[in-house]
């Protein structure tokens, strides 16, 4: 047990430290504008997704309609992509995607993703939009819900970084 903590205390440490480097790397470039997104510049998006799920093949086809490169990686155990980048329970949903060191959970949508790139927020590890809601990119299913795109930190902490409501 003791091995096992101290294996999540330096994977917490790294993911803080690689959250700080990417959010000095990101505040000395350029500010990322909507031309720059489809730029050969442009950070690939590593999605883990389960073969069979259609809402995150959606979501990747949203993603790449918005100008981002995406990479699939299809899973039988995306539960072990979840652990290995300490996505917190209640932020969990189906599919995990890696960009520039941040973990992205869930049907967040591509213009939040790129808001964040452009203005990171110190010690961030993730955005996620926890659970399956209808509405978001990849679940348009003509029903539509109010969610909350939530920022997460390696610490555990969280805020909500975008809301969208349905009016």
């Amino acid at each position: 047990m003791k091995t096992r903590n101290k294996a999540v205390i330096a994977t917490s440490v790294a993911l803080a430290i690689g959250a700080i480097a990417v959010g000095f790397k990101l505040q000395a470039s350029e500010p990322a504008t909507k031309s720059s997104v489809s730029s050969p510049a442009t950070p690939v998006v590593t999605v883990y997704k389960s073969p069979s799920c259609s809402c995150c093949a959606g979501w990747t086809e949203h993603l790449e309609r918005n100008g981002f490169k995406v990479n699939v990686n299809n899973t039988n155990n995306i539960n072990e992509i979840k652990i290995k980048h300490q996505i917190p329970r209640q932020m969990a949903s189906c599919h995990t995607a890696l960009i520039d060191g941040l973990v992205i959970e869930g049907h967040v949508p591509a213009a939040d993703i790129t808001a964040f790139l452009e203005n990171p927020q110190l010690n961030t590890a993730g955005l996620s939009v926890p659970g399956m809601v209808q509405g978001s990119p990849g679940m348009e299913t003509g029903t539509k819900q109010d969610y909350q795109v939530i920022a997460f930190r390696a610490n555990g902490q969280q805020s909500v970084f975008r809301e969208h409501k349905d009016y």
